[in-house]
């Protein structure tokens, strides 16, 4: 063991292992014996591959080159393909429409490019497809439920609320479920959940079975017994309901939630299995557990060894399947036996680095604000090559989700040990405003953003600090999109930290809420409200001149939702205020980096940033980053 500073220490994960054979695994479906998923490779230039393992165990890619299994709808897509009756039915990312596997084009091809788009389908018995669509024809984008039929003709089934998901047809394809809420909501601010009757491509008797302004409905579907079963935070807690002749039924009551924020189409936290119980996952105590629910409303619970289990699906007897999540193994495609508990992995990604090298994260709580309470997963610096010279503490990156409505977990995170192998220590904060928690601590952002998660990241970073973990004139703050938002804010707003990362982070609300897409157009009239002046006053941009340590931009340069000229105003800025700093622009980058040669190059860069801001030099060939 050697004795180095910390940030210098000498990894064995450079910042192109990081993303090495590694893949984002997707959306999870099951077709008989075959399960599907889809896997976004950043070697491939971020393209999501629709995989496939068959009854005989063998797994291949189902959609060669250059194919892009994506859908746009809402912007954020998810759901992009559905696989049932031996056909898979998909959305291909060049031109939006839906394509079938050994078929072609199911849709026209639109006259204005990516003018429709799908996402969420389902498959009819009659062969006709039931989906969400999205008209970029003619102004704002306009949602609805189509149905298109097995040549290729398109129904809208309905229309006239802002948005539509979850659209789930019943086993005989006579009814339809659905979800449709309007703005300024967000799906997890209030949804309605609506049944019909499906007649010769048209809906009839529309009827509300549950949800309402400020009732988040998640994820309705038909039981086997043909009742409805869906989430509801109605009691402040996304909890399990069970709807059958109108009466209206809990199945697990518990201060526990059993829904996520729908920020892409396809999350599923539930299943069910043979006589009458369902497989159910659930966030408590900052993880997300199994439970087998039992009919008297009993439950089982399943240690799976993950922290999330995503795009949970079961074959309604005994199998479940999920994208796995775990703080010290890779994530990978799980098999469950609910009857045995017995995990089988079906498809992982490489551990990035020696067992002995991976720090176990811990779920912490500390307190902020006044009288409250916060969360965050803490992840200490690690490298059995290296120690540290005595008395040294070791510098601290605090790393802010987006969303901000959103959750973290403990999880083996490739990026988070590239840090941590080298010293540094990592704080991952699921501030005032995540999910996870229930919707009280939810709203708590509401006319809040900018100040309660900027409170909590400097509660987090200086609890680590009070508490002898971290070095407190070493704090860095670190993250993308909304967490890049937060980061700008924390410099402008606070003195709490040395230095900042920003990727595609929000600089000016009102430029965001001018620019950004339908679906999130109105979102920070929750954040926020609504008033001008207290939009700028929250606004980084505005008070630039308050930031007075160097900061580092990243940015895509295809961005739709945090267009890049909000990068550049804030570097602009920060120019004419003499700050250090460094804009680093990425060509076909979106929101959110999928290239590998983007995330080599923004992760080598930020280290490099951190070493000139800190005074020190981290080990490896990593070229220089030029502060203006």
């Amino acid at each position: 063991m050697r004795t180095s500073p910390y940030g210098t220490w000498k990894s064995p994960l450079s910042a192109a292992d990081t993303i090495g054979g590694v893949v984002a695994f997707g959306l999870v479906q099951v077709d008989g014996e075959d399960v599907y998923w889809l896997e976004g490779r950043p070697e491939d230039g971020g393209r999501q591959v629709l995989v496939r393992r068959d009854a005989g165990g063998r797994i291949e890619d189902m959609t060669p080159a250059p194919t892009y299994v994506r859908t746009l709808v809402h912007e954020y897509g998810g759901g992009a393909y559905v696989a049932g009756g031996g056909r898979v039915v998909y959305s291909e990312l060049s031109d939006q429409r839906l394509y079938e596997l050994g078929r072609g084009p199911l849709t026209e091809e639109p006259a204005v490019p990516r003018g429709w788009r799908y996402a969420d389908a389902r498959l009819l018995p009659d062969g006709s497809i039931v989906c969400v669509g999205e008209s970029h024809t003619h102004g704002e984008a306009m949602n609805d439920l189509a149905l298109i039929t097995p040549t290729g003709e398109m129904t809208v089934l309905t229309r006239g609320r802002d948005f539509y998901s979850n659209p789930r047809p019943s086993a005989d394809g006579s009814r339809l479920l659905w979800l449709e809420w309007d703005h300024p909501n967000m799906p997890w601010d209030g949804t309605e959940l609506m049944t019909g009757r499906l007649v010769d491509g048209s809906l009839t008797e529309v009827t509300k079975v549950a949800g309402g302004v400020d009732e988040s409905i998640f994820q309705p579907e038909w039981a086997p017994d043909g009742g409805i079963v869906f989430v509801s935070d109605r009691t402040g807690w996304w909890n399990l309901y069970s709807s059958k002749d109108g009466v209206t039924t809990p199945l697990r009551p518990a201060p526990a939630d059993y829904g996520l924020p729908a920020w892409v189409f396809g999350y599923r936290t539930y299943g069910f299995l043979a006589n009458g119980r369902m497989l159910a996952g659930f966030w408590q105590d900052g993880v997300q557990k199994l439970e087998v629910i039992h009919p008297d409303g009993s439950a089982t619970a399943l240690p799976t060894g993950y922290t999330r289990h995503d795009y949970l699906i079961t074959d309604g007897v005994s199998r479940a399947w999920f994208a796995g999540t775990a703080g010290t193994m890779p994530s990978a495609i799980c098999e469950l036996d609910t009857t045995t508990g017995e995990v089988v992995i079906i498809r992982s990604n490489p551990m990035p680095v020696p067992p002995d090298h991976v720090p176990v994260p811990r779920v912490i709580s500390f307190p902020t604000g006044t009288d409250a309470v916060a969360h965050a997963v803490f992840y200490p610096p690690l490298n059995p090559e290296h120690d540290a010279p005595e008395g040294e503490l070791p510098p601290l990156i605090v790393t802010v989700h987006g969303g901000p409505t959103s959750h973290v977990v403990p999880r083996l995170n490739a990026e988070f040990l590239y840090w941590t192998t080298r010293g540094f220590a990592v704080v991952d904060v699921n501030y005032r405003g995540s999910t996870g928690y229930g919707r009280e601590y939810r709203n708590m952002l509401r006319d809040n953003w900018g100040i309660t998660d900027v409170e909590d990241c400097v509660a987090a970073a200086r609890h680590l600090a009070d508490i002898g973990e971290v070095d407190p004139d070493r704090l860095l703050i670190t993250g993308g999109s909304a967490g890049g938002y937060t980061t700008l804010a924390a410099l402008a707003f606070t003195d709490a930290f040395a230095a900042g990362a920003s990727y595609y982070g929000v600089a000016d609300i009102a430029l965001l809420n001018e620019h950004t897409h339908k679906f999130e157009s109105r979102y920070c009239d929750r954040l926020t409200g609504t008033d001008p002046t207290e939009i700028r006053r929250r606004s980084p941009l505005y008070s630039a001149d308050r930031i007075t340590v160097p900061v580092i931009l990243f940015q895509g340069l295809e961005d739709k939702v945090v267009p890049p000229e909000q990068a550049e105003v804030i570097a602009a800025a920060l120019a004419a205020n003499g700050v250090p700093h460094a804009l680093i622009m990425y060509e076909g980058e979106d929101h959110g980096f999928r290239k590998a040669e983007t995330i080599v190059n923004s992760l080598e860069s930020e280290l490099v940033f951190y070493g000139n801001v800190l005074g020190f030099t981290p080990a490896g060939d990593l070229g220089d980053v030029r502060l203006s």
